[in-house]
């Protein structure tokens, strides 16, 4: 019992549940889940899908059995990514829960689920997922060692593609980017699920494509799919290079988020990305809100005020950003890290529209992506995320504020420390799942000032970490 409630903490994050397989994350906590879903929310129909993890079906087969244990009605979109179960529950009110098993970005033997409810509201620790916690521990006790068939147990299937894809067309105008400007794009599909869904959409899609690791295999042959790790990139930049596309994208395991490289190879920072879809959406859509992260913002709220909208700070995290998306009723909400929220779809993130808002851009105005975010960088340039493994997470975050604080012109711990200088400002905020502290700086127009900042506080982090 011990070490299932190890494994419980260890599993249950603040807004998904994450794990190596099959410890912690085992077939008995997933049938409990399963059960306990019922027993909470009670839950007659589910939308069941998952990504190419090697350790999928397992998960599968668990959730399925503590599901159907309790007479649930158990619908298996089998390989597919985040997005379409999200779709699912928009699309079919009838699912009570739509439940996705991913691992995402995180390394090969790693795998969790994410969970929604009717109307596409996520279930976090805000939200019920500490009421399944408890729930399951009560289960444990009275569930034996599931042994799983190598067989996939039947369950009904049901696939929503064909309409997801078609949703995405009209959603995007594709009928009307005909006549625009062809690009050439280069796609890196990371071996994840990202394949299952393009093969489907590029059929209707008037783009010259040129894929990488297209081929999805759980074993992530080319490495696992992160394009924020820069050792992650090259297989992106040296492909660009050689078929002289004009754009490239890259998605993580579930493609819940795109990452792009401008005609260079270079890789362009998410924070950048969130600025330029924010000013086409409030193009046509003067007025309204967007949300964005704390870590990065100068630059997002700089053309949402000069566009005439109202910018809106969220605490980091998708379920903390689509809560707040659906308070405020926002338009749109972009994270640095790659998510990007839509009220249009649900709130919910989706990798599949960053890629058609920007695309539509260049083909659209002739322009390439360096002429979009170069004036951009230059005007608020940025450190990226960098991170440093650390002792006492908490302890250095005293410290720093401490230490900076008092020169401050702004204050805040909406998420980790906010402060804001005539010239420069920084986040710092520890991981929740890794001893990690995770910095962000930038400054107006001073690349330099950046630079030098950015050191010293990495230097007073390294000083202090003992």
């Amino acid at each position: 019992m011990h070490n299932f409630d190890t494994a419980l903490n260890t599993c249950f994050k603040a807004y998904d549940i994450r794990g190596k397989v099959p410890d912690p994350l085992s077939p008995e906590i997933c049938y409990a889940l399963g059960q306990a879903l019922v027993d909470i929310l009670q839950v007659k129909k589910v939308v069941l899908g998952r990504d190419i993890r090697l350790s999928g079906p397992l998960l599968r087969e668990a959730l399925a059995l503590g599901l159907l244990s309790r007479g649930v009605s158990v619908h298996d979109y089998g390989v597919c990514g985040t997005e379409e179960i999200y779709f699912s529950v928009m699309h079919n009110p009838s699912f009570d829960v739509g439940i996705m098993i991913t691992g995402s970005h995180n390394p090969k033997d790693e795998n969790g689920i994410k969970l929604i409810r009717s109307g596409c509201i996520p279930i976090s620790s805000d939200s019920g997922l500490l009421d399944l916690k408890a729930r399951v521990k009560e289960l444990i006790p009275t569930i034996l060692p599931i042994k799983i068939n190598k067989n996939l147990l039947p369950l009904p299937p049901i696939s929503l593609r064909n309409n997801y894809v078609d949703w995405i067309l009209k959603h995007t105008n594709q009928n009307e980017m005909r006549d625009h400007k062809p690009i050439k794009i280069l796609a890196n599909l990371g071996n994840g699920a990202a394949d299952c869904f393009f093969s489907e959409m590029c059929q209707k899609l008037p783009y010259h494509i040129d894929f990488i690791n297209k081929q999805p295999d759980g074993n992530f042959p080319n490495g696992v799919p992160n394009p924020l790790l820069p050792e992650n990139r090259d297989s992106t930049i040296n492909a660009m290079l050689k078929s002289k596309a004009d754009i490239g994208v890259a998605w993580d395991g579930d493609f819940d988020r795109c990452f792009f490289f401008d005609a260079l190879g270079n890789f362009v920072e998410g924070y950048y990305i969130v600025g330029m879809i924010a000013e086409e959406m409030l193009r046509t859509h003067p007025g309204e809100k967007i949300v964005h992260d704390p870590r990065l913002y100068w630059n997002t709220q700089d053309i949402v005020q000069k566009m005439g909208g109202i910018s809106v700070m969220s605490k980091t995290g998708h379920a903390f950003m689509k809560e707040r998306m659906r308070a405020e009723n926002a338009l749109y909400g972009g994270e640095m890290s790659a998510h990007h929220y839509f009220r249009d779809f649900a709130y919910c993130d989706s990798g599949i529209l960053p890629f058609f808002y920007v695309t539509h851009l260049l083909r659209k105005t002739g322009k390439s992506l360096n002429e979009f975010i170069a004036e951009r960088i230059k005007l608020f340039p940025c450190s990226g995320e960098i991170n440093r493994t650390v002792y006492n997470a908490d302890a250095i975050i005293d410290l720093v504020q401490q230490h900076y604080a008092p020169n401050a012109t702004l204050v805040d711990t909406l998420d980790g420390i906010n402060l804001e200088f005539k010239d420069w400002r920084f986040n710092l905020r520890k991981s929740n799942t890794e001893p990690l502290l995770r910095l962000n700086l930038e400054t107006r127009g001073n690349k330099a000032l950046m630079q030098d900042k950015t050191d010293e506080i990495l230097q007073f982090i390294e000083k202090h970490n003992q």
